[in-house]
């Protein structure tokens, strides 16, 4: 009997970071995380989700999975540290995306509704809570769930990739009259009250 493969809910709050991830197809942690990370194998299977915060709109969007990777390399630490959203990233690891394994912009498995039927989260009422953190160890028999959920939903890396490198440089614009006022991102705003 062939052993599953272990799988892990990959969470990325940043649309700038998911971005970069299925871009360069490669995962990056920050120091803090590098235990976690450390626990990461060739072979594991990873299900990417999007908090519902990711596209700074989290009343409007949902945390949805995404896609759906493998990792290809042992997790080692960055020839230089990856700056990216704010944030300092030292260790990472090779990622491969197959296709199709991408869902298009604002579409994806949404983890709340199915939820309850995940071994994963023991306590459907605290399940957002497990889910701050990069990685979360899916039981065996849910990675099966998500899968075919997602296998409904997914499209070419190649063909839905631009949606999300173009997301991840948009600016939140408000059209004042006639004239376009541009918001500075979050990062930007909390960089300049440090």
């Amino acid at each position: 009997m062939t052993r599953t493969p272990t799988s892990w809910l990959l969470v990325i709050s940043e649309r700038e970071a998911l971005a970069w991830v299925l871009r360069e197809q490669r995962m990056a942690f920050t120091a803090q995380r590098r235990n976690d990370a450390r626990r990461l194998a060739q072979g594991h299977r990873l299900f990417v989700y999007a908090t519902r915060g990711c596209f700074h709109n989290p009343t409007r969007d949902r945390g949805r999975i995404i896609g759906e990777a493998t990792v290809v390399s042992a997790i080692t630490d960055l020839s230089s540290p990856l700056e990216l959203s704010g944030r300092t990233f030292t260790v990472g690891c090779g990622l491969r995306i197959p296709k199709p394994k991408i869902a298009q912009l604002s579409d994806g498995v949404e983890l709340a509704p199915l939820v309850p039927q995940l071994r994963t989260f023991p306590d459907p009422a605290s399940w957002s809570a497990r889910i701050r953190q990069p990685l979360l160890l899916l039981a065996d028999e849910d990675a099966p769930v998500i899968a075919e959920r997602l296998a409904r939903l997914v499209r070419p890396r190649d063909v839905v990739l631009a949606e999300y490198v173009a997301a991840a440089s948009r600016t939140v614009a408000a059209v004042i009259g006639d004239r376009d006022v541009r918001a500075p991102s979050a990062t930007a705003a909390r960089s300049r009250a440090r």
